[in-house]
């Protein structure tokens, strides 16, 4: 097969696959996400152990203007106001909590170093073997402080901001994020080296091509052995007898005991290999461990902080993210545990068009909620996407609290039950002396307007009620498997 060799799938060539993989991986490598740090208890449980902890700490208070704003933010750190931390070159961010109820977006930016700084950094930690040995312990080696290339940050090297109102340098919300930065610091040295501009994977592998190259290089500047000259024998102080070939008689040709794997002596059994088919044939695997248990109530999304700026509403994001948790909550709850190739269990949420999806959004978002302003923005955002009025959203709405699906599907479509339960119905409104009811389709309306009951496809009765002559009906109360019921509370109202 010829033409071929080397290209990749499609005629794309091979390298340009391995140099996207690699640009991944470095992009991955240059950007760590720290969950949140656990509180501390105590009054003083803020202080760097290390000493570049100390040194990050010292250039937050040279940096600060208030001493007030890092105390309240060395509290914040102290409480756990401070959520997940993300850190890539040259800027930190996390959200953080404050008095109010949703938390702001506290950032802090740090310049990164040249590739040329990087280089003799890099260099400098090649040619001591025990600083690199200090950065695999998590150290950071005192002498690296004192190159060129400043690691640490000093004076006016951090730039704090928030998307609070404070505009403190820095604010409560930014100290505390640096506070919690000097923790991971201690831990963690490499990630003052990622805020830097470098990740931890590609230091180590940038680490592992100078090493190796400076032990090449000390290698030919300084021989081991000296070579083997005619006749089999070895010049005094060459290699280790244990390293070098064995040699035997005088003068005559060298011969030497190979002891690798595969180049015994003649006649030894060779080794046992190993059948294809038993390498790449199916293995009996352990069995799976039990499913965890559902918990007994979804989880809750984070608050997202209001940043100017977004391609999106953070309130919506955290809506849409408890409603998803609430209703992959619901089908796992509604499936329960069933055995290996048990039958599927359908969810308690079928599939819905978008206006029926949106109205079920709508109604869901507040449930025991009247038209404040926050509903009615609500209200005209979903008229807005969906081509109706914010009447027709606020009607469906109160339809879907009603009775969900089915009750939005009467609020809008007629049917005609059968006899038996509608035509019963009438004469039961009549034994309790209420009022008689018109029948037309499935619903039962009053002769003089204003109150209508509506028999739905589950057999309950749908209270409605308008204003007399308008024709204006709104689902109201509660649906109810007794028509009685149904008007009576509908005529108490």
């Amino acid at each position: 097969m010829g033409g071929t060799t080397g290209a990749g799938f499609r005629g794309r060539p091979a390298t340009s696959g391995r140099a996207a993989a690699a640009d991944r991986l470095v992009r991955a490598d240059r950007s760590r996400t720290f969950p949140p740090l656990p509180a501390r208890t105590g009054t003083g449980g803020l202080s760097a152990e290390s000493w570049w902890g100390s040194a990050w700490l010292d250039a937050l208070e040279t940096t600060a203007l208030d001493s007030a704003r890092l105390a309240r933010g060395r509290t914040y750190a102290r409480d756990g106001h401070v959520d997940t931390i993300n850190v890539t070159p040259g800027r930190i961010v996390a959200t953080v909590r404050g008095s109010r109820p949703r938390p702001y977006s506290a950032e802090i930016r740090i310049g990164t170093l040249t590739d040329e700084e990087w280089s003799g950094l890099l260099d400098a930690i090649t040619a001591e073997p025990a600083q690199l040995a200090a950065l695999l312990a998590k150290k950071l080696p005192r002498a690296l402080a004192e190159e060129e290339a400043r690691l640490l940050p000093g004076p006016g090297d951090l730039v704090p901001r928030c998307s609070c109102p404070d505009h403190g340098r820095p604010c409560k919300h930014a100290a505390a994020l640096c506070f919690q930065v000097a923790r991971l610091l201690d831990a963690d040295p490499f990630v003052l080296l990622l805020m830097r501009g470098r990740g931890e994977r590609e230091l180590l592998d940038e680490l592992s091509r100078r090493n190796a190259g400076h032990t090449a290089r000390e290698t030919r500047a300084h021989p081991l052995a000296a070579p083997v000259p005619p006749g089999g024998r070895t010049v005094p102080g060459a290699a280790d007898a244990a390293t070098a070939p064995t040699v035997s008689g005088d003068p005559g040709p060298v011969r030497e005991t190979r002891t690798a794997a595969g180049t015994g002596s003649p006649g030894s059994p060779a080794p046992r290999g190993v059948l294809a088919r038993e390498a790449l044939g199916d293995r009996p695997r352990p069995p799976l461990p039990p499913p965890l248990p559902v918990p007994p109530h979804p989880g809750r999304p984070p608050a997202l902080p209001d940043a100017d700026g977004l391609p999106f509403d953070p309130a919506v994001l955290e809506f849409l993210a408890a409603d998803a948790a609430a209703r992959a909550h619901a089908c796992v709850s509604a499936a329960g545990p069933r055995g290996p190739g048990g039958p599927a269990v359908p969810g308690p949420y079928p599939a819905l068009p978008p206006w029926e999806d949106a109205i079920r959004l709508a109604a869901t978002a507040h449930p025991t909620a009247g038209l404040t302003s926050t509903t009615r923005a609500l209200y005209r955002d979903l008229a807005a996407a969906t081509g109706r009025t914010p009447t027709d959203v606020a009607r469906s709405v109160a339809a879907w609290r009603q009775g969900g699906a089915e009750g939005l599907s009467l609020l809008h479509t007629p049917w005609n039950p059968p006899a038996g339960d509608f035509d019963r119905a009438r004469s039961a409104l009549l034994a309790a002396d209420l009022p008689a009811l018109r029948p037309h389709h499935n619903h039962l309306t009053h002769p003089r307007g204003g109150i209508q009951l509506r028999f739905g496809h589950d057999n309950r009765w749908y209270p409605y009620e308008s204003e007399p002559g308008a024709e204006d009906w709104w689902p109201t109360g509660p649906a109810d498997p007794d028509p009685v019921g149904a008007l009576t509370t509908l005529l108490a109202r």
